[in-house]
């Protein structure tokens, strides 16, 4: 069974969800920030009780942490759904898991209710206490006048006759099952804005990886353009080679030379050998590339034995630059086609390369006819294949001119200067 490579996960690529650790961290800031400002707001109205209140207030906290998690679990199940539907799951969503943090926190601050009475009523000397119903009272003292009758002046009678009792006025009902939840609604509501301003950090966040993601296989894509072009660009090369070699081996079989074709063959096997080794968009070092050369007009010395030189000049710290891999085979094949081929004498073909600061300058030049009367030499694939690749791999700004000179024809390259740190051994094998 085979698996299709396209659906494959691409270990470099950035994940299209937000990391578990991104995620926690954006919580426990958030949970962390509500906890110091509760704690804040309670010291400033001095509430009292703080260490009870305060690990109670963290365990809240804490719970609230884990709710979010679960909201966050859900919300994964939306990832990949157009915004308004995250939003509208947000919602909907985060109401039950407020509410599931209200009722935790109900639970968590029941008892705090009456201790919070029993300071109160220390603090003002006041009897607070709750009725069997549940209600809230307060014993007010009240004092009564004795038996003494009023005396003929208008006084009272002696304090000492005065009896003094206390009253219980309630002061607060006790709690019905409406009042519990609108407590509890009271209090979720809090911690719904607070899930829901976690929904929306957490939405920024998947954002933001979805937009890296996006723009990841936006360069992959244009990578793998950029490759298939340049790919084409050098298969373009070989065929036209091909059938040019193919030709001058079968005038050599024609014509009796067996010798002469035998030494061709093997020529050529070197020569593809030598031209297969590398992949099609990779760069080679201009020596290999000048060694590859050297083998095609190896293959057209069969052909013109007598009208075609070759001179080589590579200076030696220029060996291991990084060229495209068989730039230089157009030139060299439009030299031997239009100033070696058409003519009888003997015709030199130089390639040379050379510095000039931070550029890698080549040159393909011959001392042939120059432009024949009636050709379109210099407009043909060929060099439009070479300016298309180079451009295609350093961008607009490299340097090509072609064209007649003085005494032949010649063809400059200009490209930035690089070359490998470390140069891996060539396998022709």
């Amino acid at each position: 069974m085979t698996m299709d490579r396209s659906r494959q996960a691409d270990p470099a690529a950035p994940s299209a969800t937000v990391p578990l650790r991104t995620v926690l961290f954006s919580m426990v800031v958030l949970w962390a920030t509500y906890f110091v400002l509760i704690t804040l707001r309670a010291l400033v109205m001095d509430f009292g009780l703080q260490f009870e209140l305060g690990w109670r207030r963290l365990l809240v906290t804490g719970v609230g942490v884990a709710f979010t998690i679960v909201l966050w679990l859900l919300l994964r199940l939306f990832d990949t759904k157009p915004l308004w539907i995250k939003i509208s799951a947000a919602i909907a969503l985060a109401m039950p898991v407020a509410i599931a943090i209200g009722q935790v926190n109900h639970w968590v601050f029941q008892d705090m209710e009456l201790a919070q009475e029993q300071r109160y009523a220390q603090k003002y000397n006041i009897n607070l206490r709750r009725d069997e119903s549940g209600n809230l009272l307060v014993d007010v003292p009240v004092r009564r006048v004795g038996p003494a009758e009023l005396g003929g002046d208008g006084e009272t009678a002696s304090a000492k006759d005065d009896v003094v009792d206390s009253e219980a006025v309630m002061i607060a009902p006790a709690d019905t099952y409406t009042d519990f939840w609108r407590k509890l609604l009271d209090v979720a509501l809090g911690r719904y804005f607070l899930l829901l301003a976690w929904a929306a950090t957490y939405f920024a966040l998947l954002a933001g990886v979805q937009a890296s993601r996006a723009q990841w296989r936006e360069e992959q894509f244009r990578t793998a353009a950029k490759a298939a072009e340049l790919r084409s660009l050098r298969y373009q090369v070989n065929p036209h080679f091909l059938f040019n070699t193919l030709n001058s081996l079968s005038a050599l079989v024609m014509t009796g030379k067996a010798d002469r074709a035998e030494r061709m063959i093997q020529t050529i096997s070197r020569f593809y050998r030598h031209s297969l080794a590398t992949e099609p968009t990779a760069d080679v070092a201009l020596e290999d590339e000048f060694d590859l050369q050297k083998l095609y007009l190896d293959i057209e010395a069969v052909r013109f034995p007598t009208r075609l030189v070759t001179v080589f000049d590579l200076p030696a710290d220029l060996e291991e630059a990084r060229v495209p891999g068989m730039i230089l085979q157009p030139l060299v094949e439009n030299s031997v086609k239009y100033a070696v081929s058409p003519v009888s004498r003997r015709v030199t073909i130089t390639l040379a390369a050379r510095a000039e600061l931070d550029q890698l300058v080549i040159t393909v030049s011959d001392d042939g006819p120059g432009v024949l009367q009636g050709s379109s030499h210099g407009l043909g694939i060929g060099l439009a294949n070479v300016r298309d690749r180079l451009e295609a791999r350093f961008g607009p700004d490299i340097g090509f001119t072609s064209g007649p000179v003085p005494g032949g024809y010649r063809t400059e390259i200009r490209i930035p200067l690089s070359k490998p740190l470390n140069r891996p051994m060539d396998d022709h094998a």
